[in-house]
This record gives C-alpha cells, structure tokens and sequence, in this order.
C-alpha cells in the first residue's frame, strides 16, 4: 500500500509540474483545473478500479488491455477539451492511440492463447504486490504519454515544421519494428513452441528489437510534441527516457533474460546469442567468442 502511494505521489507531483502549460477546465471544487491533473487521476483511478476484480478472481489477464484502454480514453478526453483544430495535437492523438490499439490487442490475444503472464505468478496473491503492479502501470501510462498529452495541451500553438516530419518518420520506424517483431516472435512460438529461442529475423540483429522500437516511437513522439513545449512542462522529455529505462533496467530485459538463462543457460547455442547478439539496437552481429 505504501509503495503504491509513494508512486502515485510522484505521478502526481510529475503532472503537476507539467501543468505550467497546460490548459485548464473547470472543476466540481468550483475553480479551474490543469487538465493534465486530470487526466493523472483517471490514469491511476482506471488501474486500482480494475484492481478489485483482479484480485478477487486472481487474474492478470486484463491488466495489459487496461492499460491499453487508459492511453485510448485519456487521449479520447483531451481531445474532447481541444477539439480537432490543432493539427499537430490531432496528429499526436492518432499516433497514441495507433500504437494503444495495436498493441493492447496484440498483449490480450497473446494472454488469452497462453492463458497467462508469468510475470505475475508469485505476486498476484499478494494483495501489496498486486496493487503495486496496477499503480505502476498508471504510472507507466503517464509518464510514457506525457510529451504527447502536454504536446496537445500546450497553450501554444505551433505551425507544423520540418522537424515534425523527422518525428513523423521515427516513430513510423519504431512502430514498424514493433509490430514486425512481435509478429516474428509470435509466428516463431506457434511453428516452434516456446521450448526454443528465436534467433532469425530481426531477433538475429538484437534480442529484443520490440523494446528497440517501442523506444524509438514515443521518441519520435516526443520530437513532434516539443515545439509546443516551454517551462517546466520540459520534464516530458523523460517520456522515451523512462521508457528505455524501464524496458532495459526493470521489467523488460531483466525479467526475460532471467528466465532465457533458467531456461537455456547450459546451451551453448544460447551462451552465444548472447554474447554475440546486441541487446536492445539492432546491429550487425558481434564474432563469435565460443568459435575461437
């Protein structure tokens, strides 16, 4: 419980230093509110709503939908506020909300096929650790749509430049990747089942080149959203920042390669994709160390 206050204070505080550029509504307290606060509240209110059933039935099956669904219906919200005179904002919308819908799809089919998410074995009984899991994910949800949502808050409006089109162009390669990758994987699964590794395709470039591409798209986000950006509202370039971090240093690359090791960690064909394979971008191999 103290966990998940502490991160929601900080998503809070986050928003709120945000909130110098962004455009208000008024409240039911009878004042005006930054609408970025708002849409901080839905995004932790949305996951510990979805909690309680969660935990109740112990399933993780919809916590990635959920979040899908919170990037969708706050972009939805704000977009309902400003209305669709601002190219640049419209523009940041579709691309959010492009990448919500396809990938929530994609995780909810994955889960339903495999019937569950290792990664919530030994917590989902643990009403602390559960919790914290569903406000991370609020937390994640925010942090990772800032430079996007405050791009099409700012009380600024900015002509559409040249620099928009180079946003443009990185994260339509950084969805591309994403999506080629996940289909490869996943068609990689059902010829081969999950008692092998991939190593072709993109996956022969780098291990996990899904992670290469999530991060490169919401860079790309953030580069069409920063001419409407000034002040403090300049923290929303932690948005691609903690996505990297989060995917190479906490729940991405660290959980599964740990379980890579548990699985293949005496296989030598393994001990060399490792060592001889980049780990996030993809690159031309390394030479292999176990054939000198």
């Amino acid at each position: 419980m103290l966990t998940s206050l502490f991160i929601s204070c900080i998503g809070f505080l986050y928003a709120f230093a945000l909130s110098t550029s962004s455009i208000s509504v008024p409240s039911i307290l009878g004042h005006e509110t930054p609408v970025i606060l708002v849409c901080a509240a839905w995004a932790f209110g949305i996951q510990w709503l979805a909690f309680i059933p969660a935990y109740l039935k112990q399933s993780e099956r919809f916590y990635d939908l959920t979040g899908s669904l919170t990037y969708i219906s706050t972009t939805l919200f704000i977009l309902s506020v400003i209305g669709l005179r601002n190219p640049r904002a419209t523009i940041l919308a579709a691309l959010v909300m492009i990448w919500s819908v396809r990938l929530g799809l994609f995780l909810f089919k994955r889960i339903k096929q495999d019937g569950g998410d290792g990664r919530f074995d030994t917590i989902k009984p643990r009403f602390g650790a559960f919790l914290t899991a569903w406000t991370l994910q609020g937390f994640w949800v925010l942090i990772t749509a800032s430079a996007a949502w405050i791009g099409m808050l700012s009380n600024q409006s900015v002509a559409l430049q040249v620099s928009d089109i180079l946003g443009l162009g990185i994260w339509v390669l950084g969805f591309s990747i994403e999506v080629i990758a996940d289909r490869q994987k996943r068609q990689f699964r059902q010829e081969k089942g999950s008692a092998q590794f991939i190593q072709s395709g993109l996956w022969r470039y780098s291990r996990h080149p899904n992670y290469f591409g999530e991060i490169t798209l919401w860079l790309g986000v953030l580069i069409l959203a920063l001419p409407t950006v000034y002040g403090w509202a300049y923290f929303s370039i932690f948005s691609p920042i903690f996505v990297a971090y989060l995917l190479t240093k906490i729940s991405g690359v660290p959980m599964l390669e740990a379980r890579g090791l548990e699985k293949w960690g005496n296989d030598p064909n393994y001990q060399n994709y490792l060592a001889t394979t980049s780990c996030i971008v993809p690159w031309k191999l390394r030479s292999n160390p176990v054939n000198k």
